[in-house]
């Protein structure tokens, strides 16, 4: 590390090239009580910068872990579609790998039980591991046990002393949470035994970039992440990845299957396939991250435009989805409540607070009957399908859905043809 240029999460070199400076803004998942409402959230730097040594893609380690994951506000048995595609991985992984009741699988943030329910209905031995004591109350809840730890060599270790080596170790959205990634990865390779495997999943850096993912990118996303880069990170610990499958989550993200250098898991082809798509689009090397700053504007430019544009017409603008992304978003937009005048969300422990920075209110769903919206900004747009067959009736009564990523895009009701619009843009 030298004084002007952090050291590299991953390799430890100096990280000399920015991908994009989204100014100094709040934890996305701070939400604001209204108690609090006269006080000042804190605030830091959030600069997603790229290491030309081992192309790991990660902002400045700023912010202690201890401060975004002990208590804390995401919980994902909120997301029906999220519980739909862990439930089918479950279902998966059973069958795949030959999982009963003799085998050991631990999820890594096994948040409200969302995952292991489902491995615990199926009669097979888990543990989750979650660091935030509040999240893990509702795992317990469900019946999935729970170590509630921040994970890494030391807590794998202990669990492995405890008898929790595990045949199957899951990640889902995870490794891009972590801090010390190397510290974490070397826990994983002690937790698995000999034959057992590692399936991470995260999205994919390819598609942060190509579909200007910006939001995406906030303090507690410590890493965006290639399959390049994570084989380079895996093998500094004595893991090999072995198959990889594209996902639609999240935007577009990887499930990636791994185990020990010296198991016998074949290698696929889709290893290679994945692979030769990023070094198509030049990720293999540090000037195929030039240019999305540019790109980046030009989504924050649309969107203001539309804003004033939609508010000059006396149109109500509301918003669905307390979204950690959309915090990014609204911030980096400069977005207020003068101009969105609340936003919904299902979760009740978002419910009545503000959103950080913007301090924008969150309340639940059922005021959006009330407020009658003719524009609702969708600040959760990978699950815009979904959010818009749940409010289809206000669709019905003439409501627009608005999504910003990657482009601007309103989906409006033909009333007289029942038929939807899709437009690039619209007042």
């Amino acid at each position: 590390m030298t004084e002007d240029h952090p050291a590299c999460l991953g390799c430890g070199a100096p990280l000399t090239r920015s991908l994009i400076d989204l100014g100094v803004q709040p934890l996305a998942n701070s939400y604001v009580p209204l108690h609090a409402v006269g006080h000042a959230e804190p605030k830091y730097p959030l600069h997603a910068r790229v290491c030309d040594a081992c192309l790991l893609v990660q902002v400045e380690k700023v912010v202690p872990p201890e401060e975004i994951f002990s208590d804390y506000a995401y919980f994902s048995s909120y997301s029906d579609s999220w519980v739909a595609h862990v439930k089918s991985y479950v279902e998966m992984v059973i069958q795949r790998f030959a999982l009963n009741a003799t085998s050991k699988v631990i999820e890594i943030a096994s948040n409200d039980g969302y995952l292991l329910q489902h491995v615990v209905h199926a009669g097979i031995p888990c543990l989750g591991v979650e660091p935030a004591e509040n999240v893990a109350k509702a795992a317990w809840a469900k019946g999935v046990p729970t170590d509630v730890s921040f994970f890494g060599r030391a807590t794998a270790e202990r669990l492995v002393e405890q008898g929790h080596a595990a045949d199957l170790v899951i990640c889902k959205n995870v490794l891009a949470h972590v801090p010390d990634i190397n510290d974490f990865v070397a826990g994983i390779a002690i937790l698995l035994k000999p034959e057992a495997v590692h399936t991470v999943e995260f999205p994919h850096l390819l598609n942060l970039i190509e579909k200007t993912q910006f939001d995406t990118i906030y303090h507690e996303h410590f890493s965006y992440l290639s399959l390049l880069a994570v084989i380079r990170l895996f093998a500094r610990h004595g893991l090999r990845v072995f198959d990889v499958e594209e996902m639609p989550t999240h935007g577009g993200s990887l499930r990636v299957f791994a185990c020990r250098d010296g198991a016998s898991h074949a290698r696929t082809g889709s290893v290679d396939r994945v692979l030769d798509r990023e070094r198509s689009a030049a990720l293999d090397r540090p000037e195929g991250y030039s240019g999305f700053e540019a790109r980046v504007k030009r989504v924050r430019e649309e969107f203001t435009s539309y804003l004033d544009a939609a508010r000059s017409k006396g149109r109500t603008i509301l918003g669905y989805g307390a979204a950690a992304k959309g915090n990014t978003f609204l911030n980096y937009c400069g977005v207020t409540a003068d101009q969105i005048a609340f936003v919904v969300d299902r979760n009740p422990v978002k419910q009545n607070t503000l959103l950080p920075g913007s301090r924008i209110p969150v309340l639940a769903p059922e005021a959006l009957d009330a407020a009658q919206p003719a524009d609702i900004v969708i600040l959760p747009w990978n699950i815009r399908d979904e959010v818009a067959g749940q409010l289809v009736y206000l669709r019905d009564r003439g409501a627009r859905f608005i999504t910003a990523i990657p482009a601007l895009s309103i989906l409006d009701c033909d009333a007289s043809a029942n038929s939807h619009n899709h437009t690039a843009f619209g007042s």
